[in-house]
């Protein structure tokens, strides 16, 4: 048998699987007080809201310009437990794996996977491994899901949001969506740009302590503009957002204007939209800029009571809404 491909015996339950287990995964993801021959672990922290969060990743390339689906994997489960407060501790992963895909690449994966899942503090407890049929699907497929918990008292959410807030974020936008693309080379386009897949615990621990923050979201799928839409249909207020303020990077917008594509719906993995009382915004700021993922924080906008649309204030001075998003703005990246 082929030793250096993934074939249908590495699903079967037997040998073959057993060893894929052992030598990759548990190899890499599981600590020694993890028991892998039970089906279920038994966890325990202290008395907190317990916080839970699941995810599917089917990116594509499964490698780009700063990441790749092992920690993009880790980094969109923990950020989506992080923004509600809560401190991740444990994963789950079920992996996906086509027939035929080779070993060291997995390998590979899996442990830019464990290296993530250890810069974010979590233990990968129990997983799953399914292999597919050659041509059932796109090499290599993930499933996570997230477990943590947030003080009791803790109270965050768009039921907070009131008109006159403040709306920021922590860095420059469309850079993981534009990363992607370019790692297809669809358009025989090449660059440099990295994609901002990172944990964001840092950030939005570092906004906990003030009273005026009311909501946090990571921008990913559809982006800044998809957040600040679910904002409006949540809650009887529109948003003004200022188009200099936005930080995005030369290099993306260049690619935007060259393609078509509007920075404010392109993915991020490792940003967060935050609401802040309008007497606390320059506080939050100030946290998240002095923090190496925060430097390019910035206020870009205002919640409003006027309209309950999502308008755009270009730097000519004129108004430009921002229309809930129906396409998909670029080829599917996650």
């Amino acid at each position: 048998m082929d030793d250096t491909h993934i074939s249908l015996a590495h699903g079967n339950g037997g040998c073959f699987m057993r060893e894929l287990i052992e030598e990759i995964f548990q190899q890499h993801l599981y600590s020694s007080d993890v028991n892998t021959q039970v089906d279920a672990m038994s966890l325990s922290w202290a008395h907190e809201h317990i916080v839970m969060s699941t995810d599917g990743f089917t990116v594509q390339p499964l490698e780009f310009s700063g990441g790749d689906i092992g920690s993009l994997a880790v980094h969109g489960t923990v950020n989506d437990l992080a923004v509600t407060g809560a401190r991740p501790h444990y994963l789950t992963l079920n992996v996906f794996i086509e027939e035929g895909f080779e070993i060291a690449r997995l390998e590979n994966i899996v442990q830019s996977l464990a290296r993530a899942a250890t810069d974010a503090g979590v233990s990968v407890v129990a997983g799953d491994t399914k292999v597919l049929n050659r041509g059932e699907g796109g090499g290599l497929y993930l499933a996570t899901t997230g477990v943590g918990a947030r003080d009791r008292d803790l109270d965050l959410g768009m039921h907070r949001i009131q008109a006159g807030d403040k709306i920021l974020v922590s860095g420059e936008v469309g850079n993981h969506g534009i990363a992607v693309m370019l790692a297809r080379e669809q358009f025989g386009l090449r660059g440099d740009i990295c994609s901002d897949s990172a944990c964001v615990l840092p950030l939005t621990t570092a906004l906990l302590p003030l009273e005026g923050l009311r909501f946090m979201r990571d921008p990913t799928r559809g982006g800044l503009a998809t957040v600040m839409h679910e904002l409006c249909a949540a809650t009887p207020y529109g948003v003004q957002i200022e188009q200099t303020a936005v930080p995005i990077a030369d290099s993306v917008q260049t690619v935007c204007d060259m393609l078509g594509y509007d920075p404010y719906y392109l993915a991020c993995e490792g940003r967060v939209v935050a609401v802040v009382a309008a007497d606390e915004a320059d506080a939050a700021l100030a946290h998240w800029q002095a923090l190496p993922d925060g430097e390019n924080a910035a206020i870009i906008g205002t919640v409003s009571a006027e309209t309950q649309q999502v308008i755009l204030c270009t730097e000519l001075g004129g108004e430009r809404f921002l229309q809930e998003l129906e396409d998909d703005p670029l080829p599917r990246i996650c």
